[in-house]
């Protein structure tokens, strides 16, 4: 030691000062022993004085045992002035380590089964944080972007080597690259002990001068890369890791051997931010061309990034660690045969069962009668207060722990009696008092001031009002202070008892009112000081009546949910109680007791202010606040007052032991019984034990530790009594805490880490009879070797919950039942809400308590055994005084633990991360129970009990709303959650004899078909036989109706910018047609870009290649705020289509030649671009081509939500069959007006906006979607203003009304917006459709005079841009509800509206004139019946005619567009929507009186999601995680490697990042029984949405596996 030879006295004060200090913080926890020792040597280091004689032992007294984890020694003394350091703790909150739980065996056990698992290596990814998000972890402490933990001595080398690429001969061999952590976590062989992270802390430490050994895989590839990477970006050197990273990641993928991971798609393009909406396509792969040719380097980003990305690395180690066998074995997984998901798992055989014969009830000795045991226990205090006056009832100690005031026996009772008359007849008015016999009355006094508590307590008893003590408020935000108001209204409280000192502090209002808290009733304030209170007249006296069954006083309790609840005590009960402990503690008149517990409730109140005043005992009051500043001061008050008992709690003995230093005068040789109140606690045996050791030497007899048991229901459940000097200890039990997990009581023979060490709590009260029952269903007594509720019947317990007599019932009143059900008497016994059994010689064991029980797959744990393993987890680095909640959440149909910690300011990343992982291992290895969710939170946030403690079912509340707002997390569902379904295995289908079978059809029964009506001859006849083709019609209406205005365009303020008659657009035509021939030379047939933004100049240059015989392309222009996103995108449509040309604006010409472009992509090589703008003014000459019906009018190029740039091929023939089948639909006419707000680049958007008008000769308005973000109403107004009965519009389009308007309805109507004409609005999808957001769209805009009907969609795909439109006539859409557990069967079930996983499906609009649609089983081709779930066929004369290809393959154009069935009607040619569906007959009738059949389509088969061999829609997995938190905007889902990965857009403040990953685990798992790979939050717009308002999921993955999201969190779900 340091100290030898110091001169303690010579110190000067500042020194031992920090001295002081230094040694609180070690018995706090707050620092290891070896930081105290270091700090505290060089604290001493000045003064120590260099002696050769070896001083002698201190009084041979033996060290104090530590009995801390184990990384605690016993504290070296120093001075033990607490005075001098009070000042400074007053600022430290009280509960440090939670000291119930120190257990030097339990240490040991956790160390061992942690060693274990540091054998079997698995990497543990660390989560990703964004660094603005935690400030706290300094610089140095940051991981490298793998985050990977290392040795101290490598990692600046680490560090380097992951922000800078060193060339691979500079690397120190002993200092590994990126690279080698990927061999390793590829390899699957790196955990470190701590499991912290990718490499473990001595691996990597080989001898500087030995080579790495070379990677070389241990297995052979699952695929090989087809092609060979051929492209490097020219401006950048490939640096040699991302060399071998690539080809290390494309060799090495680790898969599931069923399911062979595909390589990550790459893609070349960033997100874009939310503003500009883009069509990306996630890889420059085409439909239609050869795979091999379509991707650059697969394994390469456009940036050159190489794929080992942090996040596809920690991927990697998240498959790694899952790839791990679960614990139960198949045959407990349960089986999805029938609709039910979950069905009971099959008992394991080895389960350990009770064995014993049926318990025999247990009496303790009879309750001895006294001669002069007063009639009540008001007649004790009477007496006393007139016999013995002077004798001192109670003293009461200040801050400082010195003695404040001491109150008489007489003093009590005067002031008592003076309270009851005030209150009986000073309340109110002399007629009518406020209070009478038999009300209920608040006490609210703090734990420092027990005098007032005592006079307030013994006062409402002699007036036979019932007091209900309770806890001083402190705020109006206290943990479950409104359940306190529950209590306060359940037992009728309307009045409360304060002194003047705490009325002051409570919380007022600005008026100086007591707040109104939440949840309470309306309160009257009474201040009970002396000074305001009345003598009574001579003649009054206090009516002291024999004790009755009528409530003495209400006590409270809070249950495990948090509800509290007023268990009240009868009169009797409490005079019977008092008489019963006094037998069992065989107390004595005019003995003293240290009381250090709350003196309101429980063990402080029955034995510290009843019995006590029973048999005149002395009672000195050490309250809470003294215990923090001087945590010997109990002590010091038994050594003074020689007191003969003391009520004390495990962490008194813990915290006096901590504080003992050289306190040699004190001694403890007085006390006859040492009554630890928690003694119930398992993990109070060590407390009792180490408390013993360190002061035996002073004076301590083994035989005065008493533990006992009690609980509020039955109150003193059973006590040891105090021994005789000498006779033996009793004994203890060491049980298997896999028997109590199954109820049974094994003792613990083969593994010693997983035992439990209880002692008893001595035998039953005096009196008393008690059984054990079965803690859940009917309460049937136990086996002698089983675990079950203690029960008590006795004269001397809780009579009810005041005010609730139905839980009344089920506490007060159990009759136990034997083996049989039948009762065993008529005695009502009392549940003691105890766990334990009976042991030899009817001694009582409890080993926990119901509400710590938490109930994991049929096997009970108890929440305190699991706080003490976490707490034996070296937590001095990591957790904040042992702040450590547990609790469990239902989800999925059973229990998860959930562990909360506090975590310490200091506390760095990585030794969070490191002890979140070892504290899984130890439960895991010792409990055998697997932890759903870890997390940390920061210090002294979690709700506190009045004492400090932590206020669990708060914690548990703020856990499952999403208020914890974590600081560190770790969700481990792949561990836990073992109930899932079976993978469906699906059967493999063949077309054979029993085809028709395998079509699901039965017969009889309707094959499920449906059809729009017939495309007959209409009216103008004369149009469609002379003028076939668009072009023709274009012509025609110049000639017939030359001023008819077809096109109005609209800017952002509503003002008409440009319209187009008919004779305008024909000549504008005409002049870009004479331009293309001059300027770009095109031949017929040759493909033409157009590059517009939505307008007018679009619509004339399309019909103008019409008019020269070439094929348009419409394509989305480039963003200018966006060029590097956008651009790539437009250039490879130009490149795929093979353009020959480009028409476009002046503005755009510009923007393609700029230097941005040539940022993006090789501007030199353009097509001729030509400039619209500026054409010659001359009359151009007589160019017309005309088409052929089998000419391809135009392409129709998308980019869809997997990413698939498509284009396909529309024939003349089709355009005119669309627009008559759409005229048709809609009634367009020439003499009508519709609205179109949507994006006109490709699909039913582009028909509407450019081709329709022509066809029909109706009058578009051209609203641009763009305009809405400048001015939100634009549409709306538009709609009013004209008087519009038909709009078509986007999804996108009408969110942002929705999102953007919502709120500002009146201000709308205000400006005369009227909706009431308007019957048809039509949304323009590819999806299924919205109902919520249309729902919501039709309820706001409701009052703006919107019909709930006009609201509908159309559903057009890429083989047929319109399958679906809601017309003008016909039945209005119809909506099923659909079981979503079928759905992912590939079935249909059909439920009720409400039903539980029911999904509601609106029909997608009526099925266009002229089109057929069938529903198909993908795999067999067979034709499905009525209401099942395959894929649409459409048949219609307006089918694309196929993929636009650069190599015909001819094999997908026939499989998509050409398609026929394999039996049925084996003639017809089908075309493939790639959507599923189903059609079903309504009972509504169409327009030819037939019963109406509707198409419901439920997602495209591109996106759909293959997991467990199920099938899932991500939007539906969307919109749950969407409903989980308030703070979720938007989230999108994809899969990595079997993994499933939510991305979820925050809206909230960032702390709130963290509170999301539970909450959206829980939801995806309850409702869609799957288990969430990754969670990954990232900022408002990150997730890609295209013009459509379709999300791009596909993008979102490349991008998120190129590391390129910059997320506020990710965390990898164990």
């Amino acid at each position: 030691m340091a100290d030898r030879g110091i001169e303690w006295s010579a110190l000067p004060k500042e020194v031992r000062d920090q001295l002081a200090e230094l040694d609180l913080e070690l018995s706090e926890g707050d620092i290891t022993q070896k930081g105290y020792e270091k700090k505290r040597t060089k604290l001493l280091a000045p003064y120590i004085i260099h002696t050769p004689v070896e001083p002698p032992t201190r009084n041979n007294v033996p060290p104090p045992a530590s009995s801390s984890s184990s990384s605690h020694g016993p504290p070296p003394s120093s001075s033990s002035r607490y005075r001098e350091r009070r000042s400074r703790r007053t600022h430290r909150s009280g509960g440090t380590r939670d000291d119930r739980y120190r257990s030097d065996i339990h240490s040991e056990a956790v160390q061992a089964a942690l060693a274990k698992h540091k054998e079997e290596k698995i990497a543990l990814p660390m989560p990703t944080k964004r660094r603005s998000t935690y400030v706290p972890s300094p610089i140095e402490m940051r991981t490298p972007p793998d985050s990977s933990s290392a040795s101290e001595d490598e990692t600046s080398a680490r560090r380097q080597s992951s922000s800078v690429v060193v060339p691979a001969p500079l690397l120190n061999p002993g200092l590994q690259g990126p690279d080698c952590w990927i061999n390793r976590s590829a390899q699957g062989s790196s955990t470190s002990s701590s499991a912290s992270s990718t490499l473990s802390h001595g691996e990597a430490k080989q001898p500087h001068n030995q080579p790495q050994p070379q990677y070389k895989p241990q297995y052979q590839p699952l695929y090989k890369p087809q092609y060979q990477p051929h492209y490097q970006p020219q401006h950048e050197p490939s640096p040699p890791h991302a060399a071998v990273v690539t080809d290390l990641m494309a060799n090495s993928r680790i898969a599931h051997p069923e399911n062979s991971a595909p390589p990550p798609d790459v893609t070349a393009v960033v997100p874009p931010a939310r503003g500009p909406r883009v069509d990306l396509p996630s890889n420059a792969t085409v439909r239609g061309m050869i795979r091999g040719q379509s991707r650059s380097s697969m394994m390469e980003t456009a940036d050159g990034v190489p794929v080992n990305s942090r996040v596809s690395t920690k991927i990697q180690q998240l498959l790694n660690t899952l790839k791990r066998p679960k614990r139960p074995p198949l045959s407990e997984f349960f089986t999805d045969d029938s609709e039910e998901i979950v069905e009971v798992p099959q008992p394991d055989p080895n389960t350990p069962k009770p064995e014993g014969r049926q318990i025999i009830p247990v009496k303790g000795e009879p309750l001895g009668v006294v001669s002069n045991w007063p009639p009540a226990l008001q007649a004790a205090l009477a007496r006393w207060g007139a016999t013995q006056g002077k004798s001192p009832a109670l003293t009461a100690l200040d801050i400082t722990g010195k003695p404040l005031y001491t109150l008489t026996y007489g003093k009590l009772w005067s002031r008592s009696v003076k309270l009851a008359y005030t209150l009986l007849n000073k309340l109110g008015t002399k007629t009518e008092q406020i209070l009478k016999p038999g009300d209920r009355v608040a006490l609210v006094y703090p734990n420092s001031d027990p005098g007032m508590f005592w006079v307030a307590f013994y006062g409402c008893l002699l007036a036979e009002v019932i007091p209900v003590p309770i806890e001083v408020p402190l705020s109006r935000k206290d943990a479950g202070i409104s359940q306190v108001g529950f209590l306060l209204g359940s037992c009728g409280v309307g009045l409360a008892l304060t002194s003047e000192i705490c009325l002051k502090g409570l919380p007022k209002t600005p008026t100086g009112e007591i707040m109104q808290f939440k949840g309470w009733p309306r309160m009257k304030w009474v201040i009970t000081d002396s000074k305001y209170l009345t003598k009574p007249s001579k003649d009054w006296q206090p009516h002291i009546p024999t004790a009755n069954t009528d409530p003495a006083y209400i006590e409270y309790k809070a249950n495990k949910e948090g509800t509290v609840v007023g268990v009240a005590v009868s009169k009797v009960s409490m005079l019977t109680h008092c008489q019963a402990l006094t037998q069992a503690c065989n107390y004595c008149e005019g003995e003293t007791l240290v009381n250090v517990l709350d003196c309101k409730k429980d063990m402080g109140l029955w034995h510290g202010v009843l019995t006590a005043v029973m048999n005149r005992i002395h009672t000195i009051s050490v309250p809470y606040a003294v215990m923090k500043a001087c945590p010997l001061s109990w002590v010091q008050r038994v050594h003074i007052h020689k007191a003969r008992l003391a009520l004390v709690k495990c962490r008194d003995l813990h915290w006096a032991m901590m504080a003992h230093r050289e306190q040699r005068d004190i001694s403890l040789v007085s006390l006859r019984m040492l009554i630890v109140a928690d003694g119930a606690n398992p993990w109070s045996v060590s407390s009792c034990d180490a408390f013993l050791n360190v002061f035996q030497s002073h004076g301590l007899k083994p035989e005065v530790i008493c533990p006992c048991a009690t609980s509020p229901e039955a109150m003193t459940v059973a006590i040891r009594r105090p021994g005789l000097p000498g006779a033996p200890l009793p004994a203890r039990a060491v049980l298997s805490l896999g028997g109590l997990s199954h109820g049974v009581i094994r003792v613990n023979t083969e593994d010693k880490n997983s035992a439990l060490t209880v002692q008893d709590v001595g035998h039953v009260m005096p009196g008393a009879l008690m059984c054990i029952v079965k803690p859940d269903g009917p309460p049937q007594l136990c086996k002698t070797d089983e675990i079950g509720e203690i029960i008590i019947n006795s004269r001397a317990g809780g009579t009810m919950y005041y005010g609730l007599p139905g839980l009344t019932k089920n506490t007060f009143e159990v009759i136990p039942v034997n083996a049989n059900g039948v009762p065993i008497g008529e005695i009502p016994f009392v549940r003691s809400g105890l766990l334990g059994f009976v042991g030899p010689g009817s001694l009582i064991f409890v080993v926990g308590k119901i509400e710590g029980l938490l109930q994991v797959s049929g096997r009970r744990h108890n929440a305190d055994d699991l706080v003490a393993t976490a707490l034996a987890v070296e937590p001095v680095k990591t957790v904040y005084r042992g702040r450590i909640a547990v609790f469990s959440v239902t989800v999925f149909y059973d229990e998860r633990v959930v562990i909360v910690a506090e975590q310490r300011p200091d506390a760095s990343e990585e030794d969070s991360f490191q002890w979140m992982s070892r504290v899984l291992q130890a439960i895991d290895s010792i409990h055998q129970v697997g932890l759903y969710c870890l997390a940390l939170v920061p210090a002294n946030t979690l709700p506190k009990t009045p004492l400090g403690g932590i206020h669990i079912s708060d914690t548990k509340q703020f856990f499952l709303e999403g208020n914890l707002h974590p600081c560190n997390i770790l969700m481990c569902p792949h561990t836990c959650v073992t109930n899932l379904p079976k993978p469906r295995q699906k059967q493999p289908v063949g077309v054979g004899p029993a085809s028709v079978m395998v079509g699901n059809l039965v017969a009889g029964k309707r094959i499920a078909q449906a059809a729009g009506r017939e495309l007959g001859m209409i009216d103008d006849q004369d149009l469609i036989r002379k003028h076939q083709y668009l072009t023709e019609a274009l012509q025609w209406r110049a000639q017939t109706d030359a001023d008819h205005v077809l096109y109005v365009l609209l800017n952002a303020k509503g003002v008409v910018v440009s319209t187009a008659t008919c004779i305008q657009l024909h000549k504008r035509a005409e002049k870009i047609a004479a331009a293309l021939m001059e300027k770009g030379s095109i031949n017929t047939g040759e493909n033409v870009v157009l590059l517009y933004p939505p307008g007018i100049d679009l619509i004339a240059s399309f019909y103008g290649c019409l008019y020269a015989g070439c094929v348009p392309v419409n394509v989305r222009p480039p963003h200018p705020q966006n060029l590097a996103a956008t651009l790539p995108t437009v250039r490879m449509i130009i490149d795929v289509s093979k353009a020959a040309c480009i028409l476009t604006t002046q503005n755009l010409t510009r923007t393609l030649r700029s230097k941005e472009a040539a940022a993006s992509v090789n501007i030199k090589t353009w097509p001729t671009i030509i400039d619209t703008d500026d054409l010659p003014r001359r009359r151009p000459p007589q160019i017309y081509k005309p088409p052929t019906a089998e000419m391809i009018a135009y392409l129709d190029f998308s980019v869809s939500t997997t990413g698939m740039l498509t284009g396909v091929k529309i024939s003349h023939a089709a355009v005119s069959a669309l627009c008559r089948s759409i005229k048709l639909q809609c009634e367009l006419y020439s003499s009508r007006q519709i609205a179109i707000c949507l994006d006109p680049y490709c699909g039913l958007g582009f028909v509407l906006w450019c081709l329709a008008s022509v066809y029909s000769g109706h009058q578009s308005i051209l609203i641009p979607p763009f305009e809405l973000e400048s001015c939100l109403s634009l549409w709306l107004s538009t709609l009013s203003q004209y008087r519009v009965r038909d709009t078509f519009c986007s999804y996108s389009v009408m969110e942002f009304c929705t999102k953007g308007l919502g709120t500002q309805t009146e201000l709308l109507k205000s400006r005369g917006v009227n909706l009431s004409c308007v019957r048809s609005c039509v949304v323009i999808a590819e999806e299924r459709p919205r109902l919520a957001l249309t729902h919501s769209f039709s309820k706001l805009f409701k009052d703006l005079g919107l019909s709930t009907r006009a609201v509908s969609t159309a559903f057009g795909s890429r083989v047929n841009l319109a399958v679906c439109l809601q017309g003008t006539t016909g039945p209005d859409p119809c909506t099923v509800y659909v079981d979503m557990k079928s759905l992912r069967h590939d079935r249909v079930r059909l439920v009720e509206r409400g039903a539980p996983q029911s999904l509601p499906l609106m029909e997608s609009g009526k099925i266009l004139p002229g089109v057929r649609v069938i529903i198909v089983n993908p795999e067999t081709r067979g034709p499905l019946g009525d209401s099942h779930l395959g894929e649409i066929w459409v048949n219609s004369p307006h089918n694309a005619s196929g993929y636009y290809t650069i190599y015909g393959e001819e094999s997908l154009q026939a499989d998509h567009f050409n398609t026929k069935l394999s039996f049925g009607d084996p003639q017809t040619l089908w075309a493939r929507t790639g959507y599923l569906g189903f059609v079903k007959r309504t009972d509504l009738l169409d327009a030819s009186g037939d019963r109406h059949d509707a198409l419901f389509v439920v997602g495209s088969l591109d996106e759909t999601l293959e997991l467990r061999g199920l099938r899932y829609h991500p939007i539906d997995i969307e919109t749950s995680v969407s409903r989980a938190h308030r703070s979720i905007a938007e989230s999108a889902v994809f899969t990595w490697t079997n993994l499933l990965v939510v991305v979820s857009e925050l809206c909230g403040s960032e702390q709130d990042a963290l509170d999301l990953v539970p909450l959206i685990t829980n939801v995806v798992l309850e409702e869609h029984h799957l288990i969430v790979g990754v969670v990954v939050i990232v900022d408002p717009g990150v997730i890609p949405i295209n013009s459509r308002g379709e999300k791009q999921r596909m993008h979102l993955r490349d991008s998120f596996l190129a590391d390129q999201l910059d997320p506020i969190y990710v965390a990898y779900n164990m």
